[in-house]
């Protein structure tokens, strides 16, 4: 799985919709450039894949008025809400092998579930975890400690705090959910995750690209 392609639909889709660099913007305001690969390159690239694909409907506005070429705008199409929505669930839920930039980019957009919904997910999650760690203490036994199977074990041991921490994180994450907080589909007014067209970014990398204005 892409997490730049659930980034990238979840952000045109919270616009309705959206030029390049806004996309890039918000992306850059959510810390996406640092834990994943939702660089500006990959970022215009996935738009213009997107859009040949039919997840993602163009629009050529008018030029801009410095005198450069039309802007094109890019809005969400229904094939690519329904792929948005089953990406981000396969994130929720996956485990194996699975890397961090997904998870987060989960994380970002599971308000976009109706509340039961997500935490159906997360706790399908917290199973998978376990049966995941079911199945490697099968071979390896945590109590005997990892030097039962030479150095090799600490690969394991890694493995299985890993798979505790996270399993212990979801927990919390379900508790405050089915708690009340956050604002998910359906509860009304959403939190504001999106810079308005203009607004400056205080997280900005502060360089521009020949697709800028993609």
């Amino acid at each position: 799985m892409s997490a730049i392609r659930l980034l990238v639909l979840g952000a045109v889709r919270q616009h309705g919709r959206a030029h390049g660099y806004q996309v890039r913007n918000d992306l850059e305001y959510w810390g996406a450039h640092e834990w994943s690969n939702a660089k500006p390159g990959s970022i215009y690239h996935a738009l213009k894949q997107m859009a040949k694909q039919g997840l993602l409907h163009e629009h050529e506005t008018a030029p801009s008025t410095a005198g450069g070429p039309p802007r094109t705008e890019y809005e969400i199409t229904e094939k690519g809400s329904e792929e948005f929505l089953a990406l981000l669930r396969e994130a929720l839920t996956s485990t194996y092998n699975q890397k961090p930039d997904m998870l987060s980019a989960a994380v970002g957009f599971m308000v976009d579930l109706p509340r039961e919904e997500a935490v159906a997910l997360l706790k399908q999650r917290i199973q998978n975890i376990e049966d995941w760690r079911t199945s490697v203490t099968e071979y390896y036994t945590p109590e005997d400690g990892p030097e039962q199977l030479g150095h090799i074990g600490e690969i394991m041991n890694l493995w299985l705090h890993s798979a505790d921490a996270g399993a212990a994180w979801t927990r919390g994450l379900v508790e405050r959910v089915e708690g009340g907080a956050y604002t998910f589909a359906g509860e009304g007014e959403p939190f504001v995750a999106v810079l308005a067209e203009g607004e400056e970014n205080p997280y900005a990398t502060g360089e521009r690209h020949a697709g800028d204005d993609a």
